[in-house]
C-alpha cells in the first residue's frame, strides 16, 4: 500500500502543478503584474493539504495491511476514485475561468442539482470541450488504474511495535499536511491570497480544494427569508430605501435596488485620507466618556476634540461583522458576515472599490494573521490593494498570541500615511491586543490587580491611542486626514434579554483636520459611519450603501444588529426583535438595561423584517456592488 500511496502522491502533485502551470501561462498577462513566487509556494501548501485528505484513509491502514493483496486492490480502487475527484474539476478549470473568472467553486456543485438542463446546455454550447474533457478524464483514469493496481511490493513491517510507530508517523504526517501550517489556525484560501486580482488568488488553489472549501462554507449561509416571516422583494427594497432616505434609485445595468447618488455636504479642494481604526472588543462599558469604567483618559480627551457619537451600536458580536459594516456599509443578517462567505470574495462593494476609482491607495493593516476569518481573501478581492499583516512587521516591540501589539500596528499605520503624501489613502487598521489572553508589553501602563485582565488591556489600548494621535497631530498628513475610531463589538455580549443592547453599545469617534467638536446624542449604527466619512471627505458618488449621512439633519435614530438567531431593530426607544419561526416581539428600551413590553407596532415590525431580509437578497443576487466593476469583470 505504501508504494500505491507514494505513487498517488507524486502523480497528484504533477497533475495539480501541470494544470496550474497551464493556467498561469494562459493568464500570463495578468500573472506577470504580480509576484509569482507566492503563487507557487501557496499552491504547494494547498496541494499538500488536498492530497493529505485523500490519502489519510490509506496512510492510516497501511501499517497493518501493507502486504495484503485484497487491501491493495481496495486501496487502488479508492485512489482511482480520488483521482476522479481531482481530474474532473481540474479539467474543467479553464472553461470555468472563461465563464466566471474564477476556479470552479460552489456553482460547480450547484449545477448538479439540475443535470438535465446543465447537460443540455453543455452539449449545445460546449460540445467539443465536453467531448475532449471527457476523453481526457477517461484516459487519465485508465492510466490511474494501471498505475495503482496491485499486487505491489510491501514496504511495511510485520513487527507490531514498528507498525505502531508507522501508524503514529502516518497520523502526524496526515495532520500536518491537512493543516498546512504549524500555527494555531489551519490553512484556508485566504492564507494563499497574494494580490488584488481575485481570479489570480484562486490559482494557488487546486480546483478540487476550491470546490470543497466553497461547499464547506455553505454552512455559514443562512437565509433570513426562511427564518423570519418573509415579504415581497419589492416591499423589502421600498421599506429599506425609505428608511435610508434614498429618494431616487440611479439607473444601472444590474438594477441594484439601493444604488443612489450621495451628494457630499462638504467640499474639499484636495482628496482627503480616510483612516478606519477598528478597535478589537472595545465596548462602551470601558469608556469613561460614555458612562463606562474610568479606563480611557486618552480616548475621553479625544472625544472633546472630535465628533463623538455617544449612542453608536455594533451590528453584531464578531469582528468580521464590524469589519463588514465599517468597510462596506453592509447590513447584518442571520447568515455569517460577508467577509467569510464565498459569493462576496470579489465584485462586492467596499469603500476601497469606490475610492480606488478616484486615485486612492487602499490598505488593510492588521497585527495578526490576515487569513483568519478569510480577511486576506475578502479585502484583497474587493479593492484593498495593499495588505500588511503579522508577517509584514519587522522587529515588533511585542508579539502575543493574536499578533503584534497595537503600538506596532499604529506605527505601521503612521508609516503608510507618511509614504507618498500627495496620493490620497484609504486605510483600514484593525487592532488585536484587546483580546484574551490580554497580552501587552510591559512598561507602558501601571496594571491594577491581575495584569492579564481586560481592564488592563483596555488601559494599554488607550495608551496606544493617545501615543498615536499625539504623533499624528504633529505629522504632515493630519490636516488632510479623517480618522474614525470605532469598536468592532463589545468584549463579551451576553444577557437574559432577546438582544442585550447594553453590550452592543460601542465607542465611535471621528477626528482630524477640520473636524469640529460635537457630542452627538443620536442613536446611530456602524452602517452610518462609512457614508458619513464620504460626505466629510467631500466625495459625492453613486453607491449601494443604506447608512445615513450623519452630516445632514433628520438622520440617525435607528440601529440594527444580529444576536445569534435573533435580529434587533432599534428605532428611537423601541426595540423590535425577530426570532426564527416566532412572532415579532417589541419593547421600550431605556439604557442601560430596562425593557418594557409595548403593544405591537406593525409598521416597525415590517421595517425590521425588511432590514433583516434585505442583506440576504442583496448577497444571494450579487447586487451589492458597483455596476461598472461587475460589468468590467463579469
Amino acid at each position: 500500500m505504501y508504494v500505491q500511496i507514494f505513487t498517488f502522491f507524486i502523480a497528484a502533485l504533477c497533475v495539480f502543478n501541470l494544470s496550474r502551470l497551464g493556467l498561469v501561462l494562459w493568464q500570463w498577462q495578468r500573472v506577470r503584474q504580480h509576484r509569482i513566487l507566492p503563487l507557487w509556494i501557496g499552491g504547494l501548501r494547498i496541494d499538500l493539504a488536498t492530497i493529505g485528505k485523500l490519502i489519510a484513509p490509506s496512510l492510516l491502514f497501511a501499517p497493518w495491511f501493507d502486504a495484503n493483496e485484497t487491501a491493495q486492490m481496495i486501496n487502488a480502487i479508492w485512489l482511482c476514485i480520488a483521482s476522479l475527484f481531482i481530474l474532473i474539476p481540474e479539467v474543467s478549470s479553464a472553461q470555468f475561468i472563461m465563464e466566471y473568472d474564477t476556479r470552479p467553486n460552489r456553482l460547480f456543485v450547484d449545477y448538479l442539482k439540475h443535470p438535465q438542463e446543465v447537460m443540455g446546455m453543455l452539449w449545445k454550447g460546449f460540445k467539443a470541450i465536453l467531448i475532449i474533457g471527457s476523453l481526457a478524464v477517461v484516459l487519465l483514469m485508465w492510466g490511474a488504474f494501471y498505475l495503482f493496481k496491485g499486487p505491489v511490493v510491501a514496504l511495511g513491517s510485520d513487527v507490531i511495535w514498528w507498525q505502531i510507530v508507522q501508524f503514529f508517523v502516518g497520523v502526524a504526517l496526515t495532520v500536518l499536511m491537512i493543516r498546512g501550517t504549524l500555527q494555531h489556525r489551519p490553512i484556508n484560501p485566504s492564507t494563499v491570497a497574494y494580490c488584488g486580482d481575485s481570479m489570480l488568488n484562486t490559482l494557488p488553489l487546486n480546483s478540487l480544494y476550491s470546490v470543497y472549501y466553497a461547499v464547506y462554507s455553505i454552512k455559514n449561509e443562512r437565509s433570513a427569508k426562511d427564518a423570519y416571516e418573509n415579504m415581497p422583494e419589492e416591499q423589502v427594497y421600498a421599506l429599506v430605501n425609505e428608511a435610508a432616505g434614498i429618494v431616487q434609485v440611479v439607473d444601472n445595468a444590474l438594477n441594484i435596488p439601493s444604488f443612489h447618488q450621495q451628494v457630499a455636504s462638504k467640499s474639499s479642494t484636495k482628496s482627503k485620507n480616510i483612516v478606519l481604526i477598528v478597535q478589537e472588543s472595545l465596548g462602551a462599558q470601558y469608556i469613561g466618556g460614555l458612562g463606562g469604567q474610568n479606563l480611557s483618559p486618552n480616548f475621553d480627551r479625544l472625544m472633546q476634540e472630535g465628533w463623538a457619537f455617544k449612542k453608536c451600536y455594533a451590528t453584531g458580536t464578531r469582528s468580521v461583522r464590524g469589519l463588514e459594516a465599517v468597510s462596506s456599509g453592509f447590513a447584518p443578517t442571520l447568515s455569517d458576515a460577508v467577509v467569510r462567505l464565498t459569493k462576496s470574495q470579489s465584485r462586492f462593494f467596499t469603500l476601497a472599490q469606490l475610492l480606488n476609482q478616484r486615485g486612492y491607495r487602499s490598505s488593510f493593516i492588521y497585527g495578526g494573521e490576515s487569513h483568519f476569518d478569510n480577511m486576506r481573501s475578502y479585502f484583497l478581492g474587493n479593492g484593498f490593494n495593499e495588505l500588511y499583516d503579522r508577517e509584514s512587521f519587522t522587529n515588533p516591540v511585542f508579539e502575543g498570541t493574536w499578533g503584534v501589539s497595537d503600538e506596532d500596528m499604529f506605527a505601521k499605520l503612521h508609516e503608510v500615511l507618511m509614504d507618498d503624501l500627495e496620493t490620497p489613502k484609504l486605510s483600514l487598521a484593525f487592532t488585536v491586543t484587546n483580546h484574551t489572553p490580554w497580552e501587552y508589553p510591559s512598561g507602558r501602563i501601571t496594571p491594577v490587580g491581575e495584569p492579564a485582565s481586560v481592564e488592563n488591556s483596555v488601559r494599554y489600548v488607550d495608551w496606544c491611542i493617545g501615543q498615536f494621535f499625539e504623533k499624528a497631530k504633529k505629522s504632515p498628513y493630519w490636516d488632510n486626514t479623517l480618522f474614525l475610531i470605532v469598536a468592532d463589538h463589545d468584549s463579551r455580549v451576553w444577557g437574559q434579554t432577546l438582544v442585550p443592547l447594553k453590550h452592543f453599545h460601542i465607542p465611535a469617534l471621528i477626528l482630524g483636520g477640520g473636524v469640529e467638536p460635537n457630542m452627538d446624542e443620536r442613536i446611530i449604527s456602524q452602517l452610518d459611519l462609512p457614508v458619513t466619512l464620504l460626505s466629510l471627505a467631500g466625495v459625492s458618488a453613486n453607491h449601494p450603501m443604506i447608512g445615513h449621512d450623519l452630516t445632514k439633519a433628520g438622520t440617525g435614530g435607528r440601529a440594527m444588529m444580529q444576536y445569534n438567531d435573533n435580529y434587533g431593530y432599534l428605532q428611537g426607544d423601541v426595540l423590535t426583535v425577530l426570532q426564527p419561526k416566532l412572532p415579532a416581539t417589541q419593547m421600550r428600551y431605556t439604557a442601560p438595561e430596562s425593557y418594557e413590553p409595548i403593544p405591537a407596532d406593525e409598521h416597525l415590525q415590517r421595517l425590521a423584517r425588511a432590514h433583516a431580509i434585505w442583506p440576504t437578497l442583496m448577497y444571494e443576487k450579487g447586487l451589492y456592488t458597483l455596476p461598472e466593476l461587475h460589468i468590467k469583470k463579469g
